[in-house]
């Protein structure tokens, strides 16, 4: 699984508007429906609080990977957003977050999901990475900054 077939310029977002958690959750959905990723956003979204609410995906450093398994997608799709103003996530650190990944994946298939995770975890290694995204203005640059 390849972060660059997964991310294209329509799931990035550079300006999300959210102030609580559940408003950056649903912006995040609305790309992939916009982009057509999903199809069936009330289902997402109830698997996606529903991982919420077990626990928070707010990480560190200001990043959060809101995710969920659905059948209302075949395969792994995913978006990022930037946030203009940091928004409280519940993180581990306590600290609130710019960063958001959102990730969905088919409830039988945990293989390309884990290794997503596995991937974008990368970030938290990089101070210098998530100050590029945090500043860039382009799309496929943030693609590009997060995939080499």
């Amino acid at each position: 699984m390849d972060l660059k077939t997964v991310l294209t310029p329509d799931t990035v977002e550079l300006h999300l508007k959210g102030k609580t958690k559940e408003e950056i959750i649903d912006e995040m959905l609305d790309i992939l429906i916009k982009a057509g990723k999903v199809a069936d956003k009330a289902t997402a979204r109830e698997c996606v609080l529903d991982r919420e609410r077990k626990m928070s995906t707010g990480m560190k450093h200001g990043i959060a990977i809101p995710h969920g398994k659905t059948d209302t997608v075949a395969d792994l799709v995913a978006c990022i957003g930037i946030s203009d103003n940091p928004v409280d996530f519940d993180s581990l650190d306590q600290e609130p977050c710019r960063i958001f990944i959102m990730t969905l994946s088919p409830i039988n298939k945990t293989g390309p999901h884990l290794q997503f995770l596995a991937e974008v975890s990368l970030l938290f290694k990089s101070a210098e990475k998530r100050a590029q995204i945090l500043s860039t203005q382009d799309k496929a640059e943030v693609i590009k900054i997060l995939t080499e």
